[in-house]
């Protein structure tokens, strides 16, 4: 591919920044962008210098003013609308979490190779350098016996639930919302990168009259250890995430971030972090840019398989908790 020509559904924080990063980025350039709302879309694209807006969504992916789009729009959208997209002749950028079950993550993956089409999940883990570098640490620390992760960040929409006086498309059922696939989404995701599938899920949800879990606990049992992963949108606590072996443990500040790496033996301590950009966006960007200019197939694949079994992950989790979306 020379160039990839993108197109944006949503126009959230997330988006802006990411933006903002393809405008400092060679062989990618933003060409158009959809919008429920036409001068809502008009007033967004404008920022950008863009004149290629759409709201209506059969025209917008019948538009050849882009080849590949990025989907930042509410959980329960993102499977319908790669779909139309991968339909379309698309690639896709499909925001996290990527679908709201594993078999249509693997649904959207075989229609894409179908047709040679490329479709990443956009999710900043997968392209930290110090997730490679986290791999290598492990065997340091020996046998692992516990794994702890919390992601804890009180969300300003939480005050529209305390207050009674709506439900955020992020707290909502109908739009795929919970705090488990929202901020836990990065401490299950670093656990299936590192670990593969646990073989045993167990949630436990503080669950809002309206459906979804607002913070949880999930244990996550391997064949040779236990990881606990805490996330919370209706509290806040320090994040960190932290790997404990029989020989010594890793701790990070967070698993959205990988921000430091403090790898701790009976020998030693030593701080790792390779990581020198603060924009965690920058590196997501720069490499599936990488990916897609040079139509890696394989890198995309192996993205799949993580991506896929992270899907399994939650939907057992909730599965376990008795949280059901209405179209389930």
């Amino acid at each position: 591919m020379k160039e990839i020509r993108l197109a944006t559904i949503g126009s959230g924080v997330i988006v802006e920044t990411l933006l903002n990063l393809v405008a400092k980025t060679e062989g990618i350039r933003l060409t158009a962008v959809y919008s429920r709302s036409e001068e809502k879309g008009r007033r967004f694209a404008e920022k950008y210098g863009v004149y290629a807006v759409y709201s209506d969504l059969d025209a917008f992916f019948e538009s050849d003013a882009f080849n590949c789009v990025y989907i930042a729009s509410p959980n329960s959208l993102h499977y319908p609308q790669t779909k139309q997209a991968l339909l379309a002749g698309k690639h896709v950028w499909c925001e996290k979490p990527f679908c709201t079950s594993a078999r249509q993550a693997e649904e959207l993956y075989a229609l894409a190779r179908d047709r040679g089409l490329m479709l990443a999940e956009a999710v900043p883990t997968a392209f930290y350098p110090n997730l490679e570098i986290l791999r290598q640490q492990l065997p340091k620390i020996g046998r692992l016996r516990l794994v702890q992760g919390n992601y804890s960040q009180y969300s300003s929409r939480y005050d529209v639930l305390r207050e009674e006086t709506g439900l955020p498309n992020v707290f909502n059922p109908e739009f795929g919302g919970g705090c488990l696939v929202d901020i836990n989404f990065y401490n299950v995701y670093l656990n299936v990168a590192l670990f593969g599938k646990p073989e045993k899920v167990t949630y436990f949800p503080n669950l809002h009259s309206g459906g979804a879990d607002t913070s949880g606990i999930l244990i996550l049992q391997y064949g040779d250890f236990v990881s606990q992963a805490t996330g919370a949108k209706d509290c806040w606590n320090d994040c960190s995430f932290s790997i404990q072996g029989e020989d010594g443990f890793i701790r990070i500040p967070g698993s959205n971030g990988l921000a430091r790496i403090r790898v701790v033996t009976r020998t030693g301590e030593e701080i790792l972090n390779a990581q020198e950009d603060p924009n965690r966006l920058s590196y997501e960007v720069n490499k599936l840019t990488d990916i897609f200019l040079r139509e890696d197939h394989k890198a995309l694949a192996k993205l799949a398989q993580t991506t896929v079994t992270t899907m399994k992950v939650l939907e057992e989790a909730r599965a376990s908790a008795g949280i059901r979306y209405p179209w389930e």
